[in-house]
């Protein structure tokens, strides 16, 4: 089984991964990920890290959520009092990425999904931060393929509307969840990235400019935003003092990986931070089969991330 984009949290003393899940479905690549086309999830846990994984079976299929349409991708989870819900972005009916969600008893699922998504959600990629003061908050979009460029102010365009190379860069959306974890409390706003002098990150600086895959954690008492580069296939980080940014652009986490695309997860278990993200190795290199990896993260005395290279391995014989 391929499995990428892996979303890792700790409930109840284990360590839960929400991964898509990659499979051969003949659909030739192209700039909007057409190939990517997914359609159900399988949640994953370990004990204990390097131990055994046990795969729970199916936790939900595009079938099972009434409004979708196709390409189910990166998702995520959060758990709140008794309750679990899963986050995905699937096409509805008109090929419009939306942000559904799904519910269960247990972390590992089944999950039923509600009729509808999110209202006031659009693009993917979907992060949900439960912050030390026990609200949450969700992190969601993407550019290219994510459709992100095709919205105004929560408004869609039907085309893609991109600034200027030195204009402001597209930014990811947060919006504080409400207490029934199934709805935005309010709208969602821009999570600006500023350079190191204040000034916000720009279109044209395609080795900082935020592209997809939004994620936050807390250490230290800042916060942490990382996110894809997209086409130049880093995993950078920016840190704030709200959960709402703006973030000051700081550096590179993680190295290209074999494959074309590079999503994470960072999360504290056992005493120690950990990085989950993919590349295709085990494939031989195509970039829409890919496996899940991870490997120990470390924040520096001055609160900077120790970079890591991505530990490429392309086997000759695959």
């Amino acid at each position: 089984m391929y499995t990428a984009d892996p979303s890792a949290h700790v409930f109840n003393g284990k360590l839960y991964v929400y991964p898509s899940h990659d499979f051969e479905s003949g659909i030739p690549e192209d700039d909007l990920g057409s190939h990517f086309n997914m359609e159900d999830y399988h949640v994953f846990s370990m004990d204990s890290v390097g131990g055994e994984v046990t795969d729970h079976g199916l936790a939900l299929h595009i079938d099972d959520v009434p409004w979708a349409g196709r390409q189910m991708w990166a998702p995520d989870a959060a758990k709140k009092g008794d309750e679990y819900f899963l986050y995905f972005p699937v096409k509805d009916k008109e090929d419009i990425f939306h942000i559904g969600v799904a519910t269960s008893k247990n972390p590992e699922g089944p999950f039923e999904a509600m009729d509808n998504p999110i209202e006031g959600s659009y693009s993917m990629d979907p992060a949900v931060f439960e912050d030390t003061d026990g609200k949450y908050y969700m992190y969601f979009g993407g550019i290219w393929g994510g459709q992100l460029q095709q919205w105004n102010q929560g408004e869609y365009l039907g085309e893609d509307r991109y600034p200027a190379d030195d204009e402001p860069a597209l930014a990811p959306k947060v919006a504080l969840m409400a207490d029934d974890m199934v709805s935005f409390a309010e709208e969602p706003k821009d999570v600006l990235v500023l350079d190191e002098n204040g000034y916000p990150i720009v279109a044209g600086d395609n080795d900082r400019r935020f592209f997809e895959a939004a994620w936050v954690h807390k250490y230290d008492g800042k916060y942490y935003l990382s996110y894809s580069t997209g086409d130049t296939h880093n995993i950078v980080y920016a840190i704030g003092v709200s959960p709402y940014g703006p973030f000051t652009y700081k550096g590179v986490i993680l190295d290209p990986v074999l494959g074309w695309t590079n999503h994470h997860s960072i999360v504290k278990y056992q005493g120690k931070w950990w990085l989950f993200f993919h590349d295709s190795s085990m494939s031989g290199g195509k970039t829409h089969l890919r496996s899940v990896k991870m490997t120990e993260l470390t924040h520096n005395p001055d609160g900077s991330i120790k970079r890591l290279n991505a530990f490429v391995e392309a086997e000759s014989n695959k």
